[in-house]
């Protein structure tokens, strides 16, 4: 079994949040989650999306400061 990339995970939080805001259960890392779950799987999201966003941070080779983006500007 393969492990799930930051953008996968972040897909299944959606799907999870989507179908409980239904009304609707859903079968999630093995467990069912229902309406009760939905601040776990809030809490969970936005920590995938800060993940996903790191990557594409990465990827685009932004340059940081301790995690955080900057720009440079020339004034000659």
């Amino acid at each position: 079994m393969t492990t799930p990339t930051a953008t996968e995970m972040l897909a299944k939080y959606l799907a999870a949040e989507a179908a409980v805001l239904q009304g609707r259960e859903f079968q999630f890392e093995g467990r069912r989650v229902s309406m009760s779950d939905l601040p776990d799987i809030i809490r969970g999201r936005k920590e995938w999306e800060q993940r996903v966003n790191a990557e594409r941070s990465r990827a685009s080779r932004a340059p940081t400061i301790g995690g955080l983006g900057f720009s440079v500007a020339r004034l000659d």
